[in-house]
């Protein structure tokens, strides 16, 4: 019997018998009673969960090819922060939307929903199956249920926008950037992340173009939740508990509240208990700095052409923006001390983990997905997530031994992660940092050995 570890999900030979006994959960594709429509698998989850390389082994069994919906696989360069597949991946099965720009390039939601569904047409019409997969929740929401009805800005308004953003850009004058917005109609501005440049621009076109703010517009995921038939979240995702006749009704209202989905979407979240998933996220941290082609190798290149940490969304991205920092704070100290980099990497940890736990309370609150356990055997979740596909009722049953709670519900496991601790694999003291820290001063300026 084979087995290991890979991206969270163990391998182990498939055996029948654990299929025995399964429990129907709130998933649902969302063609239920319409064979008609055209599938389509959504796979998403937490960074580090392990969804690339089950997205990866399901398109070579269902002859697929995979859409990313990761906002920062698009660019190039940015490969190992970004955990983008490899070369040799991107060869046996076919990738889109993974390396289309340049760092210094703007990519908004409205770009990967055009792109992506133009993506998944051409993979239908080749009669492959499209498999798309990542982790940024509103790529995925207005994939899925459509985007909103925003009028385009002509040449003439970009251009006047333009004009009256871009020497506030240039000044770094962010506060008067938002300022701007908000006089213009949009109160909306302060709540954007800081150097967002680009959707500040957005929303004073679209005022402009339309004489309202964007939040005017009709948002086509807010129609789902809208409907009068549509079924309460607590209703179809409670506990075990539920009798089955009920169970029955909440899914029969889903099938209604999804029929309205131009393709038949089976989507999955993938997860691991949280314990397991921080300390895979701390791991992989570390392996993105190890080595002298890392992420702080890419975080360089990024500084030498030019760019700025949290400039735009290349820099905003977790990872990049660490490193980025941490590279110019080296170089106006003349290197780095053994604190300084160990302080780096728990801040890379940290704010890692804190997206993986804003991902979780974004997708808990999207009814469509089916929740997977990562660290079942892959080969299980494989199996599973095939028969779904070929199954024709349109009902997804998820087996209980697959199931994956969405929420801290055991006093167990809420206390182990009240006490969490990182706990690293690679960079334990000195030494073990000690290739990093010579690498830094050759390329950051001398090595400050003041400080320990």
């Amino acid at each position: 019997m084979m087995s290991g570890v890979a991206g969270g999900i163990r391998f182990r030979c498939f055996h029948p018998l654990h299929y025995l006994r399964r429990r129907q959960l709130c998933g649902l594709s969302a063609a239920a009673n319409n064979n008609n429509k055209q599938k389509v698998i959504v796979i998403s989850g937490p960074t580090g969960a392990g969804k690339s390389r089950l997205a990866l082994e399901l398109a070579k069994r269902l002859n697929g090819e995979i859409v990313s919906a990761d906002s920062v696989q698009v660019y190039r360069g940015l490969d190992i922060g970004s955990a983008k597949p490899s070369l040799s991946d991107r060869k046996e099965v076919k990738h889109h939307l993974i390396d289309i720009l340049d760092p210094s390039e703007d990519y908004s939601v409205g770009q990967f929903y055009e792109e992506a569904r133009h993506a998944t047409q051409k993979i239908l019409e080749s009669g492959r199956v499209p498999i798309v997969t990542g982790g940024t929740g509103l790529y995925l929401r207005w994939y899925i249920y459509g985007k909103p009805d925003v009028p385009k800005s002509s040449p003439e308004i970009v251009a006047e926008v333009q004009a009256e953003i871009s020497d506030l850009e240039r000044d770094g004058d962010w506060d008067a950037a938002v300022q701007l917005v908000v006089q213009a109609g949009d109160p909306s501005a302060r709540s954007l992340p800081a150097n967002d440049w680009y959707r500040i621009r957005r929303k004073l076109e679209i005022i402009k173009s339309s004489g309202s703010p964007p939040s005017a517009f009709h948002v086509p995921y807010d129609s789902f939740r809208e409907q009068p038939n549509s079924p309460n979240l607590d209703d179809y995702c409670s506990s075990s508990s539920s009798s089955s006749s009920s169970s029955l009704n909440n899914e029969s209202q889903k099938s209604r509240f999804l029929g309205d989905l131009d393709y038949d979407f089976s989507c999955f979240f993938l997860s691991s208990p949280r314990m397991d998933l921080y300390r895979s996220i701390d791991f992989r941290c570390e392996d993105m700095i190890s080595g002298s082609d890392g992420i702080l190798s890419e975080a360089k290149w990024l500084l030498d052409i030019g760019l700025q940490p949290n400039s735009n969304s290349a820099t905003r991205a977790i990872g990049y923006r660490n490193a980025m920092e941490y590279l110019l704070h080296c170089k106006e100290q003349g290197g780095s001390s053994t604190r300084d980099f160990y302080a780096f990497l728990s801040g890379f940890q940290k704010a890692s983990r804190n997206f993986a736990k804003r991902q979780l309370t974004w997708f808990r609150n999207e009814p469509i997905y089916n929740w997977i356990n990562a660290s079942r055997p892959m080969e299980d979740v494989l199996r599973f997530i095939y028969d779904s596909y070929q199954d024709q009722t349109g009902t997804i049953e998820v087996p209980k031994a697959l199931e994956m709670k969405k929420d801290l519900s055991d006093r167990r496991e809420i206390s182990q992660m009240k006490g969490y601790r990182t706990n690293n694999r690679q960079f334990v003291g000195r030494e073990k940092c000690a290739d990093i820290l010579e690498w830094i001063r050759e390329t950051q300026g001398q090595l400050n050995l003041s400080v320990n």
